[in-house]
C-alpha cells in the first residue's frame, strides 16, 4: 500500500512567498498543492501556524566515514541533519582513505545507501596525482569535484599549476574549491610562532588564516576559471574583500562563478574567540564583525548564492587543546537552520529568503533533479517548523556523535518539529523514527 501524508493549513514557504494551504504527498512525491484537499487513508498533519518548507540541501559536510568514525559516522550525522531540517547533503572527500578514485567514491555511496537517514551525494576528490580519475566523474550521479587550494589533510592540496589548470579546464562537472593561499598562511604562522612560540592565542587565528590568504586564493581560482571556462563554486566565503569577485546582478542560471557562505561565518565573529576558543576554530577562520555583516548583506544582493554548514566534527578531547594542537572544524547540521531562522526573528532575513538560499538556489546551483522546491511531481523532502517554540541547546539534546556544539547554551525561537525524506517521516521533533530501517535517504541525481 502506498503511503500518503496530508499537510493541512500549513504556511507554505516556497518560491518567494508564504501561502496558507494544503500539501498532499503520495508515496515519495508531492501529489497536490491546494486548498481543502482530501485523501482517504492519509496521515493527516495539522500544520496550522507552522512553516512548511522544502528541506535544506547542505552542499558541504564532512561526515568522517570511512576512517574517522571516532568523530562521526554517516548514520549519526545524517540523523542529526534530519533533526536540523536537512533532507540532502553533499559530503567532502577528505576521509580515510580519501575519495581519490572512483572505486573509493562508490564505496561511500554504498555505505550511505545502507545507513543514511537523508539523501546524499559525495564529491570526487582531486589531488596533484589523480587527474585521470577526476575525468571519469559522472556528472549526472556525482555532485562535483572538490579541489583544496589551501591546507588539507594528506595529499589533497592541489598546488601544481599545470594540474590545477587541467582540472579546471577538463572537469566534467562543477568544481568546488577551498580557497586559502598556503604561502600567506605559512608566513603568518611563522611570525606568530616567533612572537608567542607554541602558545599562540586563539584570537590570532583569523590573522594567521587572514583576509589576504583567502582573497589571493579565491581571486586566483576565479581568474583561472574565467580563463578556461570552468563552472566554479567557491566554498565558505569568510571575508568582505572576496565578495567583490561575485556578480549579484546576474541570474543564478547564467552564472559560471558562484559562492557559498557558512553558518559560522554568518553567526560568530573574532570577538567570540574569547569565550568559545578552539570550539569555533574553522578553516577559513571566523573573521571580524564587519566581514560578517558584509557576508549577510551579500545574501540579500545575490553575490552569495547558497548557505551551507561545513559540518566537520571532532571529539571534545581533540578540540580542547592548544591553538596548534586543536583541529579546525565543528558540528553544525542540527543547529544551522534554527540559527538562520533566528536571523529571521531578528529581521536580518525573511523566511522566504532563507528557503531560497538553503533549498531553491542549492538545487539550481547543482542542477538537482526534482528537489529543492514544493512542487507537484517533485520529491517530498519537507520540513515542518514551529516558528514560536523556544528551546535551548544543551548536552541532552545534541545528536552529534562528538556530543558537543558551538551553539551550546544558545536559545532559538524556532524548532524543527518534523522532517520528511522522500515522503517518509524521519524526525518527529523528539527522535529519529525507524521506518524503512531508519534510512529513507536516496542518492541524489543531477540534470546535467
Amino acid at each position: 500500500m502506498i503511503k500518503s501524508t496530508l499537510f493541512c493549513q500549513a504556511h507554505i514557504v516556497n518560491e518567494g512567498q508564504v501561502i496558507v494551504g494544503d500539501v498532499l504527498v503520495v508515496g515519495d512525491k508531492i501529489e497536490k498543492i491546494g486548498q481543502n484537499l482530501a485523501c482517504d487513508g492519509a496521515d493527516v498533519v495539522e500544520a496550522n501556524g507552522f512553516w512548511l518548507m522544502p528541506g535544506w540541501i547542505d552542499d558541504q559536510v564532512h561526515f568522517r566515514e570511512p576512517g574517522l568514525t571516532h568523530k562521526a559516522e554517516i548514520a549519526t550525522e545524517s540523523a542529526a541533519a534530519a533533526a536540523g531540517g536537512i533532507t540532502s547533503f553533499m559530503e567532502m572527500p577528505n576521509t580515510v582513505p580519501q575519495a581519490l578514485t572512483q572505486r573509493l567514491l562508490e564505496d561511500k555511496y554504498e555505505r550511505a545507501d545502507e545507513v543514511s537517514v537523508v539523501n546524499y551525494s559525495f564529491f570526487m576528490g582531486a589531488s596533484n596525482n589523480n587527474l585521470e580519475e577526476v575525468l571519469r566523474t559522472d556528472a549526472k550521479r556525482i555532485c562535483g569535484v572538490k579541489v583544496f587550494m589551501g591546507s588539507s589533510t594528506g595529499d589533497m592540496l592541489v598546488d601544481e599549476e599545470k594540474i590545477l589548470e587541467g582540472i579546471f579546464k577538463e572537469s566534467p562537472t562543477l568544481v568546488a574549491t577551498h580557497c586559502e593561499e598556503e604561502s600567506v598562511i605559512r608566513a603568518n604562522m611563522a611570525a606568530a610562532k616567533q612572537r608567542w612560540g607554541e602558545t599562540v592565542p586563539m584570537d590570532q587565528h583569523h590573522l594567521i588564516r587572514s583576509e589576504e590568504a583567502c582573497y589571493r586564493s579565491s581571486s586566483k581560482a576565479a581568474e583561472l576559471a574565467a580563463k578556461v571556462g570552468t563552472r566554479l563554486h567557491i566554498l565558505h566565503i569568510s571575508t568582505a574583500k572576496e565578495l567583490a569577485l561575485f556578480d549579484g546582478n546576474k541570474p543564478l542560471s547564467e552564472k559560471m562563478l558562484t559562492a557559498e557562505a557558512c553558518i559560522h561565518h554568518l553567526w560568530f565573529t573574532d570577538a567570540d574567540y574569547a569565550t568559545k576558543g578552539t570550539h569555533i576554530k574553522w578553516n577559513p577562520a571566523v573573521k571580524t564583525a564587519s566581514d560578517r555583516e558584509a557576508i549577510r548583506a551579500a545574501l540579500l544582493d545575490g553575490r552569495i548564492d547558497v548557505i551551507a554548514t561545513d559540518h566537520a566534527p571532532h571529539t571534545s578531547e581533540e578540540k580542547n587543546n592548544s591553538y596548534f594542537q586543536a583541529p579546525s572544524g565543528g558540528p553544525l547540521v542540527q543547529h544551522g537552520l534554527p540559527a538562520m531562522l533566528e536571523m529571521v526573528h531578528e529581521g536580518v532575513l525573511s523566511v522566504e529568503k532563507v528557503v531560497d538560499l538553503m533549498a531553491h538556489r542549492v538545487a539550481e546551483c547543482f542542477k538537482l533533479e526534482d528537489r529543492g522546491y514544493i512542487r507537484e511531481g517533485y520529491k517530498a523532502d519537507l520540513v515542518l517548523v514551529n516558528p514560536d517554540a523556544e528551546w535551548t541547546v544543551t548536552g541532552d539534546n545534541i545528536m552529534y556523535k562528538c556530543g558537543w556544539s558551538p551553539f551550546t547554551g544558545a536559545k532559538f525561537k524556532s524548532r524543527v518539529i518534523g522532517t520528511w525524506v522522500n515522503g517518509v517521516r524521519v524526525w518527529d521533533g523528539q527522535k529519529i523514527l525507524t521506518e524503512r530501517g531508519n534510512h529513507a535517504g536516496e542518492r541524489l541525481t543531477f540534470d546535467r
